[in-house]
């Protein structure tokens, strides 16, 4: 019977990790590579439906720009996302949260499925602002919506799910958008509308799996709906401690309400976490690693691999991602977030020296090409053991309840700023420095190793009151806190 017991909780977390992450950064991995795809074919599209509408084609420069528009809309839309939802998590909860951020994937799938038909190459931008809204919104809630509802020996494991979705969702786009599948000149309205499947999947099987406990208690104060939503996720047994650690939470947070995203900033108590979560989330954009996938074709081509193994490669690519989140989520709980941080970047730094030499020294020796394309898999390798994952853990382990929203709005923003910032500058990099088209990247992943080593508190197999007692004695260098008070009023701490 026990052994029953334990498989059932087991599917339970289970079920709510997939429900979630299928329509949240899976959605996000998917749309980021689906877009290379097809990306000649729409091209043509906008310049043959210029034409119909003026009786002149479009410039190149003019096509080109439309195209950079496409793309760009969808980090711009991630920012937005990203700002939208804090007070989503709020007002309707995690796991609504979730569900109505659907709408977006609808609406997007629609536009995209219609624009040949229409003759509207805007309906593809509007659908591309709209997926990266969705993006933002999804990629926010579900690690906070997955840290709070497992178990805290197993919360980074069950948090590391939220970047092996994400790589998951990279290696579908790219296996989707092979010319033998949807890449071809016909179907790419199909190739882009298809991330309705994920968000249909999402909206069939969600509803049927319990809220996050915490918010549950702390955020709308009922303590029966909150054991509930416990007992399906952990099962009848052994809840009196995790129960009492949630008391002790919303006593914590009685008479506070939710932090603002400015407010972060402005707080000593917050010093700390608000220096990791810029530092180690700008980090992860700024390491390369998201360049390698807006242009993946130029990274291979540089590196001298064939154009007709390009598109192979770039699969190759997002395996090793995912085969290292994979593995991360196994380790994590025993080598912990620090070392995985510092581990990860210190590797990158590492394969991104050796890319360089190989580049400088590819025409001298033909085979230092495939060194180059090794160290490139080695460099995502070690990206998905560490900083893919663990990065996104920070901002639900490091910041109390009241702080969390606030906390993940910042770090979405960063995050499709960023991105954006990458990806409006690469190209410029890649002309400028020709072979030394990494060593920015290096120094930005030596800073992140350093500071990972050196700042970041570990959090490993604590509960969030340890921890944010761990944190208030850096921010308060000689200072104690005192006990905190346990009465019976809720409080709503997290309403903005």
């Amino acid at each position: 019977m026990r052994a029953l017991r334990r498989l059932a909780q087991g599917r339970v977390l289970l079920l709510t990790i997939c429900a979630a992450g299928i329509g949240g950064t899976f959605q996000f991995g998917y749309n980021l590579s689906i877009i290379n795809a097809p990306t000649l074919y729409v091209q043509e599209f906008t310049n043959e439906t210029w034409r119909t509408r003026t009786g002149q084609p479009l410039p190149d420069h003019l096509v080109l720009l439309v195209w950079s528009l496409i793309v760009s809309l969808y980090p711009l839309g991630g920012l937005l996302g990203a700002l939208l939802a804090g007070p989503l998590a709020v007002t309707l909860g995690r796991k609504k949260s979730l569900l109505v951020n659907n709408i977006f994937v609808l609406a997007a799938a629609a536009l995209f499925g219609f624009s040949r038909r229409a003759g509207s190459f805007e309906m593809i931008m509007l659908g591309r602002l709209l997926v990266g809204i969705s993006a933002g919104v999804g990629m926010n809630i579900q690690p906070m919506y997955l840290g709070e509802s497992a178990p805290k020996e197993l919360r980074g494991a069950v948090a590391m799910t939220s970047a092996i979705f994400t790589a998951l969702g990279l290696v579908m786009g790219q296996v989707v958008g092979l010319r033998e599948l949807l890449g071809g000149p016909q179907a790419w309205p199909l190739l882009l509308a298809s991330c309705l499947v994920p968000g249909v999947l999402q909206l069939a099987s969600l509803p049927l799996l319990p809220e996050s406990p915490r918010y549950l208690l702390i955020d709308c104060g009922d303590p029966a709906a909150c054991r509930a939503a416990l007992q399906r996720l952990r099962g009848p047994a052994d809840l009196a401690g995790e129960l009492a650690e949630l008391e002790q939470e919303r006593a914590v947070c009685r008479g506070g309400r939710a932090r603002r995203p400015w407010e972060l900033f402005r707080e000593r108590a917050l010093r700390r976490q608000v220096a990791s979560l810029v530092v180690l989330g700008g980090a992860m954009e700024l390491c390369g690693n998201d360049a390698i996938y807006a242009y993946a074709s130029a990274v291979f081509s540089q590196a001298g691999i064939p154009q007709d193994k390009i598109q192979y490669a770039a699969i190759g690519t997002g395996g090793c991602e995912l085969l290292a989140t994979l593995l991360s989520c196994l380790v994590i709980e025993r080598a912990g977030r620090r070392v995985l941080l510092t581990g990860g970047y210190g590797l990158m730094s590492c394969w991104g020296s050796v890319f360089t030499v190989a580049l400088c020294l590819q025409g001298s020796f033909s085979w230092m090409a495939y060194l180059a394309m090794a160290c490139i898999f080695a460099f995502i390798l070690s990206f998905g053991i560490g900083p893919a994952g663990v990065t996104g853990i920070l901002a639900t382990e490091l910041f109390d309840q009241m702080a969390r929203p606030a906390a993940y709005m910042v770090c979405g923003a960063l995050m499709w700023t960023m991105l954006f910032l990458v990806g409006l500058v690469f190209p410029f990099i890649m002309e400028g420095l020709s072979h030394f088209i990494y060593v920015p990247f290096l120094c930005v992943c030596v800073c992140a190793a350093v500071y990972s080593g050196i700042f970041l508190p570990e959090t490993r197999g604590k509960s969030f009151m340890e921890i944010s007692e761990e944190l208030h004695r850096l921010n308060f260098p000689g200072r104690s806190r005192g006990p905190a008070w346990a009465g019976p009023e809720v409080v709503r701490s997290t309403e903005l």
